[in-house]
Protein backbone atom coordinates (compact mmCIF):
# COMPACT_ATOMS: atom_id res chain seq x y z
CA UNK A 1 0.00 0.00 0.00
CA UNK A 2 1.55 3.68 -0.84
CA UNK A 3 1.43 5.88 2.21
CA UNK A 4 1.16 9.52 1.30
CA UNK A 5 4.25 12.13 2.43
CA UNK A 6 1.82 14.64 3.55
CA UNK A 7 2.18 15.37 7.19
CA UNK A 8 0.57 18.03 8.43
CA UNK A 9 -3.87 18.27 8.96
CA UNK A 10 -6.50 19.47 7.07
CA UNK A 11 -8.29 22.27 8.65
CA UNK A 12 -11.43 23.23 7.12
CA UNK A 13 -12.51 27.00 8.32
CA UNK A 14 -16.16 26.48 7.15
CA UNK A 15 -17.61 22.50 6.61
CA UNK A 16 -21.22 23.70 6.04
CA UNK A 17 -22.45 24.85 2.80
CA UNK A 18 -23.75 28.33 2.47
CA UNK A 19 -26.92 28.81 2.27
CA UNK A 20 -29.14 30.79 -0.68
CA UNK A 21 -30.67 33.57 0.61
CA UNK A 22 -34.90 32.83 0.96
CA UNK A 23 -34.23 28.97 -0.07
CA UNK A 24 -35.91 28.34 3.43
CA UNK A 25 -39.05 30.30 2.18
CA UNK A 26 -39.03 29.05 -1.50
CA UNK A 27 -39.00 25.00 -2.55
CA UNK A 28 -38.26 26.49 -5.52
CA UNK A 29 -34.49 28.05 -4.88
CA UNK A 30 -32.12 25.10 -3.49
CA UNK A 31 -30.31 25.47 -0.53
CA UNK A 32 -26.74 24.92 -1.56
CA UNK A 33 -27.06 26.98 -4.63
CA UNK A 34 -25.09 29.60 -3.58
CA UNK A 35 -26.13 32.97 -5.64
CA UNK A 36 -24.85 36.63 -4.20
CA UNK A 37 -27.71 38.42 -3.20
CA UNK A 38 -27.54 42.25 -4.77
CA UNK A 39 -30.35 43.98 -3.80
CA UNK A 40 -29.75 47.53 -2.32
CA UNK A 41 -31.62 46.78 1.08
CA UNK A 42 -30.55 43.33 1.30
CA UNK A 43 -29.81 42.30 5.06
CA UNK A 44 -27.55 39.30 3.83
CA UNK A 45 -25.69 41.62 1.59
CA UNK A 46 -25.55 44.31 4.22
CA UNK A 47 -24.32 41.81 6.59
CA UNK A 48 -26.80 42.23 9.13
CA UNK A 49 -26.48 40.31 12.53
CA UNK A 50 -27.89 36.58 12.67
CA UNK A 51 -28.75 36.33 8.84
CA UNK A 52 -26.90 33.82 6.34
CA UNK A 53 -23.59 34.48 5.99
CA UNK A 54 -21.50 35.30 2.98
CA UNK A 55 -18.63 33.47 1.41
CA UNK A 56 -15.59 35.60 0.95
CA UNK A 57 -11.99 34.81 0.57
CA UNK A 58 -11.20 34.18 4.25
CA UNK A 59 -12.69 31.21 3.95
CA UNK A 60 -10.44 29.37 1.90
CA UNK A 61 -7.85 26.64 2.74
CA UNK A 62 -4.54 26.49 3.84
CA UNK A 63 -2.40 26.54 0.20
CA UNK A 64 -0.51 23.48 1.71
CA UNK A 65 -3.68 21.18 2.25
CA UNK A 66 -6.30 22.79 -0.30
CA UNK A 67 -7.35 19.86 -2.71
CA UNK A 68 -6.20 17.18 -0.69
CA UNK A 69 -8.23 13.83 0.34
CA UNK A 70 -8.38 12.62 3.61
CA UNK A 71 -5.51 9.89 2.72
CA UNK A 72 -3.60 12.88 2.22
CA UNK A 73 -3.37 12.26 -1.27
CA UNK A 74 -3.75 15.33 -4.63
CA UNK A 75 -6.18 13.35 -6.96
CA UNK A 76 -5.31 13.45 -11.12
CA UNK A 77 -7.93 12.06 -13.14
CA UNK A 78 -6.29 9.56 -15.55
CA UNK A 79 -7.29 8.46 -18.99
CA UNK A 80 -5.16 5.81 -20.29
CA UNK A 81 -1.99 4.24 -19.05
CA UNK A 82 0.48 6.67 -20.79
CA UNK A 83 -1.17 9.32 -18.09
CA UNK A 84 0.20 6.82 -15.27
CA UNK A 85 3.73 7.65 -16.27
CA UNK A 86 3.60 10.95 -15.02
CA UNK A 87 3.26 9.67 -11.94
CA UNK A 88 6.13 7.92 -11.71
CA UNK A 89 7.81 9.98 -9.73
CA UNK A 90 5.27 11.44 -7.68
CA UNK A 91 3.82 8.36 -6.25
CA UNK A 92 3.77 9.55 -3.10
CA UNK A 93 1.87 13.30 -3.60
CA UNK A 94 -0.37 12.22 -6.16
CA UNK A 95 -3.17 9.34 -6.13
CA UNK A 96 -4.74 8.22 -9.46
CA UNK A 97 -8.30 7.92 -10.31
CA UNK A 98 -9.66 6.58 -13.49
CA UNK A 99 -12.20 8.78 -15.57
CA UNK A 100 -15.51 7.85 -15.65
CA UNK A 101 -15.90 7.79 -19.60
CA UNK A 102 -12.86 4.58 -19.58
CA UNK A 103 -14.29 1.26 -20.44
CA UNK A 104 -13.69 -1.73 -17.96
CA UNK A 105 -11.04 -3.20 -20.64
CA UNK A 106 -8.62 0.08 -20.26
CA UNK A 107 -9.39 0.51 -16.39
CA UNK A 108 -8.14 -3.08 -16.16
CA UNK A 109 -4.97 -2.44 -18.16
CA UNK A 110 -4.85 1.18 -15.87
CA UNK A 111 -4.73 -0.14 -12.97
CA UNK A 112 -2.33 -3.67 -13.24
CA UNK A 113 0.21 -0.76 -14.51
CA UNK A 114 -0.30 1.20 -11.66
CA UNK A 115 0.37 -1.85 -9.04
CA UNK A 116 3.45 -1.90 -10.64
CA UNK A 117 4.58 1.21 -11.28
CA UNK A 118 3.16 1.57 -7.07
CA UNK A 119 1.06 4.01 -7.71
CA UNK A 120 -2.02 4.77 -5.45
CA UNK A 121 -5.52 4.05 -7.74
CA UNK A 122 -8.72 5.97 -5.92
CA UNK A 123 -11.29 4.21 -8.11
CA UNK A 124 -9.80 0.91 -9.24
CA UNK A 125 -13.14 -1.56 -8.12
CA UNK A 126 -15.41 0.99 -10.47
CA UNK A 127 -16.56 -1.29 -13.50
CA UNK A 128 -14.47 -4.20 -12.54
CA UNK A 129 -16.66 -7.81 -13.03
CA UNK A 130 -15.70 -10.79 -11.08
CA UNK A 131 -14.39 -13.76 -13.30
CA UNK A 132 -17.09 -15.61 -13.06
CA UNK A 133 -19.26 -13.46 -14.95
CA UNK A 134 -17.05 -13.29 -18.31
Amino acid sequence: AVVSTQSTGIVKKRTKKFTRHQSDRYAKLSKSSWRKPKGIDNRVRRRFKGQFLMPSIGYGSNKNTRHLMPDGFLKLVVHNVADLELLLMQNKKYAAEIAHDVSAKKRKAIVERAQQLNIKVTNWQAKLRSEEDN
